[in-house]
Order: C-alpha cells, then structure tokens, then sequence
C-alpha cells in the first residue's frame, strides 16, 4: 500500500500567511453587530459614555481572551483549534463537549446570526415576501416561530447554503472571498465614521447617566451593564475561528498567536471608532426606537438620517459584504472541528474525510450549512446572538483555565509566545466568564436554557459513538 499517497489525501492545504490570517481574524470578527448592536446596547444603559465604556470592556476582556488562547496556539498548532487545546487540558470526553458545542450551537449560531443580517439588509433594499400573518404566528411547542419573518429567514437559509457550497468546493475560493470583503469592508467602516464625525449632530460622548430606554423593568445597572456587553460580545465573536485552520495555515506555531493578537486589537480600535460615530451623530434615544423595529439596521438608521436614504443604500450594500465575509469565515474555520474530532476517534468518520479533489472536510462542511439553516428557524437574530454568547463563555473561560493547566503539563515545549501578565492576565478572564455566565442566566434564562440543552444534547451521542467504539 502507498503510505505516502494516503498521507496526502488526509492533509489539509496549508495555503494561508501571515497577512492572510490577520485578516481572516478581523473578517471572523466584524460582521454584524457593528451594524446593530448599538440600539440595544442604549436601550440598556441610555448614557452614550457607558455605550462605549461597555465596548470597551468587551474589547479589553476579548483581547485577555485572545492572548492566553495565543499561547496554547503557539504550542498546539493542529487542525481543530480550540477542541484539540481542549483535548491536551482535559481530556478526551470534554474535548468531545466541546466540539458538540461548537456544532449545536456556537459556530452553527454565529453563521446563523451573521447571514440573518445579511438578509435584513437585501430586505432593506429589496423587500422580499412574506407569509400571512396565521402562518408567520405558528408556535412550536410554544417556544418557536419557524416561520415568523418569513421572508428574511428564507434569504438567511439561501445564503449559508450558497456558502456551503462555495467551501465545499475549495479553502482557496473561501479564501478569495475574504481578501475581496474583508480588507474593503474595513475601508467602508472609516468612511462611515468620517461621515458620521463630520455630519453628525454632535451628541457628548461622555455622557455616563445611566437611564435604560428599554421597555421591560430594568434589573440594576451591574446586570444592565453586563447585558449591554453580551451585545458587544456578539459583535466580537469569532476571534478564536483562526485556530481551527491550524493545518491550513503555514508556520502556525508563530503566524497563529500574530494573528490573534494583532487582529484582536484591530477590531477593538474599529469598533471604538465606529460607536462613537454612531453616538456623536445620534443620541442613545434614536438608537432605543430603532431597536424597537423589526429588521431595522441602526447604521443603516443613522446615516439616512444625517444624509438621507441615497447614502442608505451604500451603508446597506457595505453591510451586505461585511456579513457575507463574516458568514464565510466561519464555514471555513468551524468543520475543521469537526474534521479534528473524527480522527480522535470520536465523531463519525465520515467527518473526517478530506473530499478526494477539492481537499475539502467536505461532510464537515455540508453539516454546518444545514444545521445553521435549522437554528435559524428557532428564533430572532438577537435570540440566536444571545443563546451563542452564553454557550460560548462557558468554553472560553475553561480554555484560558486550562492554560494554567498546560503549564503544568507542558513545561518543557517550546513557546513562541506566552502571554503578558502570566497568571493575572488569564485569571482576570476566567473570573470575568464565570460572572458574565451567571449575569446570563439571570438576564435571558430563556435562552441560556436553550444553549445549556443543545450542550448537553451531546450525552448521547457521545455514549453511544464511545459504545460502538467509531
């Protein structure tokens, strides 16, 4: 038998630099809640300086997330990212939870959410149809509305499955994508920001008066405050996606932690940027109505405002690009999980199969595509965002852990980076997960309980494939 010819069927491309997978951290990153997450965030807190300080906060606790999880990348620098780190710090069995997770709910979410947007977006500019209201108003075991929205759930369906196409066929057209949308997308958001700065009405932007906005009774500014990051949160999901093309990216063990750190901070500056465009030409108080509408896209709101629905439209069409970027980035990165959890012999192994032309996981790939198509008739795009953040906490908290933990277990490898600030770096973070955890539990039960579910929906299935011993 040809060894050296089932070695090369099994490996993946390594067809990404440096550049390359900073931008590809930065297109995983801003994707749509640049655009929306805004609104809620001033319904919540109502001074525009706490708005800002809440993205900021977010930013600062993403970037201590981002460089403890640099260290394990320069160490462990393997097809799965942050399930094969899990496997080394904990073993297989939670490995395993992990990648359910990233399956069920994480990734298949994030894809969800992000072409959600991208579809509110098409319908600003081309109203799509609708059922009647008796069949939109349907419940499912009275939780769901699969086919509330109708017309946008069907154009967010139609997207994530044109991209899983476009992946299946090849990393390197997902690839071209990115190059093409994400660089432009960043030039976009500095146009729009100089056009709020110079259009604007000049709202302060230190203003920290908290007065939620927001039609329910507030609960306290503490889990107001951390509600208001759980939107922020949405918006800087995804930082981590880079780590699962370790075996598609070359010299990983040093351009991973680059990317990580550097693309990490990049966005950070964006967002701030952009916010306090959006803050200077409008006050809190826009924002709170916009979020009351449905499909309604707030930088879309604002520059109509200031420069009526002509510029609008190029705000909508930049918006488009960015979510079809984003929606992209994760069909690239998240199947490699599932690629990775195969050859650990705890997945089908289907999963693990490299398509014999396009050198694709091609069944990983197909997978993501419709469960993310099913998660977006369970709800809302801020039920999807919401339920994604709880669930992905949980893990981002244990994977900053379980650097302590490698420490410990790793003494003696080599490590191109290790993380600034060794242990209080890590620790802040880890503290902050668990809060920010209990603060969603407390402030969305509904859909923490629906994310802890998806979670634990992996018992089975891992029972039953360690039985039958895949």
């Amino acid at each position: 038998m040809n060894t050296s010819k089932i070695k090369e069927n099994t490996q993946l491309v390594r067809a990404f630099g440096l550049a390359t997978s900073i931008l590809f951290v930065m297109g995983s990153i801003i994707g749509s809640g640049v655009f929306k997450k805004v609104a809620p965030m001033s319904a919540e807190l109502g001074g525009s300086g706490l708005v800002l300080a809440a993205w900021a906060m977010a930013g600062i606790m993403t970037w201590l997330g981002a460089l403890s999880n640099a260290e394990v990348a320069g160490i462990i620098a393997e097809p799965g990212g942050q399930f094969v780190y899990f496997r080394h710090m904990y073993g297989r069995t939670f490995s395993f939870f992990y990648g359910w997770a990233t399956l069920a709910v994480i990734q298949s979410a994030t894809a969800a959410g992000v072409a959600y947007v991208f579809a509110e977006s098409f319908n600003a500019l081309f109203p799509l149809p609708r059922l009647p209201k008796t069949i939109e108003s349907l419940e499912v075991i009275g939780i769901f509305r699969p086919f509330e929205n109708s017309g946008v759930k069907l154009c967010t369906i139609s997207l994530l499955l044109f991209l899983t196409i476009v992946n299946y066929f090849g990393v390197k057209w997902g690839g071209w994508i990115l190059k093409i949308f994400a660089s432009s997308v960043i030039i976009c958001i500095v146009i729009i920001a100089s056009l709020c700065f110079i259009l604007g009405k000049g709202h302060p932007l230190i203003d920290f008066h908290y007065e939620p906005m927001k039609l329910e009774q507030p609960s306290g500014f503490f889990t107001a405050f951390f509600a208001s990051m759980m939107s922020a949160f949405w918006a800087y999901e995804g930082w981590n996606t880079v780590s699962f093309l370790g075996g598609e990216i070359r010299n990983p063990k040093k351009n991973i932690p680059l990317a990580l750190t550097f693309g990490t901070l990049g966005v950070i500056v964006i967002y701030l940027i952009i916010n306090a465009a959006y803050l200077y030409a409008q006050n809190t108080q826009f924002f709170s109505l916009i979020h009351q509408e449905e499909n309604q896209i707030a930088a879309a709101e604002v520059i109509r405002s200031i420069m009526g629905p002509e510029a609008a439209v190029f705000i909508i069409v930049l918006i488009l690009m960015s979510t079809l970027s984003c929606t992209n980035t994760t069909f690239m990165g998240a199947p490699r999980v599932y690629f990775a959890m195969a050859h650990s012999n705890i997945f089908p192994t289907v999963f693990g199969k490299l398509h014999p032309r396009y050198k694709t996981p091609h069944i990983s790939v197909l997978v993501q595509g419709f469960w993310s198509s099913a998660l977006v008739l369970t709800g809302s795009f801020d039920q999807l965002t919401d339920m994604l953040v709880f669930a992905a906490f949980i893990f981002y908290g244990l994977g900053a852990f379980g650097l302590f933990i490698l420490r410990q277990k790793m003494k003696e490898v080599p490590r191109p980076y290790k993380v600034f600030g060794y242990p209080f770096v890590p620790l802040v973070f880890v503290i902050f997960c668990a809060v920010l955890v209990v603060v969603s539990v407390y402030e969305k039960p509904r859909e923490s309980a629906i994310g802890l579910a998806l979670i634990l929906s992996g018992i089975p299935v891992y029972l039953y494939f360690m039985r039958k011993k895949i």
